[in-house]
């Protein structure tokens, strides 16, 4: 009896062991602002900012239907550097060498404003191609498939070589 118990247990750990393995990759790997300029010293990947907040409903769903998508995590965790970012967090923020903070008369985090150029709306989506570039604010809830070809226009480096208009008017989403 007692042999049969060890193996029963030994069975369960070993399953959920390869059923933990079976989800690696799925869920989007959310670094922080500090975490992400340490990343890009060693490496240069695009940063992407999920800029939202704790009361905006779409911004769950954009978590629930369009992040947790399989697909979504595997190329944002390959191809950038992820941030999920509150932009009502009060923590003061170093990013590029400056200094954020929360305006409590704006209700708003500085660096949030900063990042989505002064138009409050969540969820907002921050591209920042490079070190040098200038973020490129996507507001708005977006699926998979309207979600692609942002992702890939600056995963890939389409911003070289086209514009975003004449890239979208041709890209095939695929997911």
């Amino acid at each position: 009896m007692k042999q049969k118990v060890v193996v029963l247990f030994f069975i369960i750990t070993i399953s959920g062991f390869s059923f933990s393995l079976k989800d690696n990759g799925k869920k989007v790997n959310w670094i922080s602002f500090q975490d992400a300029e340490k990343k890009l010293l060693e490496k240069e990947l695009p940063v992407i900012v999920d800029v939202y907040t704790d009361w905006c409903g779409w911004c769950k769903v954009m978590d629930s239907k369009t992040y947790s998508k399989p697909n979504v995590a595997y190329y944002l965790n390959n191809k950038f550097y992820a941030i999920k970012f509150n932009a009502e967090s009060t923590e003061d923020i170093t990013w590029r060498g400056k200094v954020y903070r929360y305006d409590p008369q704006k209700g708003i985090h500085s660096l949030a404003l900063a990042l989505i150029t002064g138009e409050k709306g969540y969820p907002n989506t921050v591209f920042i191609p490079n070190k040098q570039a200038e973020p490129v604010s996507v507001p708005g809830y977006m699926t998979p498939k309207e979600f692609q070809v942002f992702l890939t226009y600056f995963g890939e480096k389409k911003y070289n070589s086209s514009n975003f208009e004449t890239y979208a008017k041709d890209f095939k989403p695929s997911w």
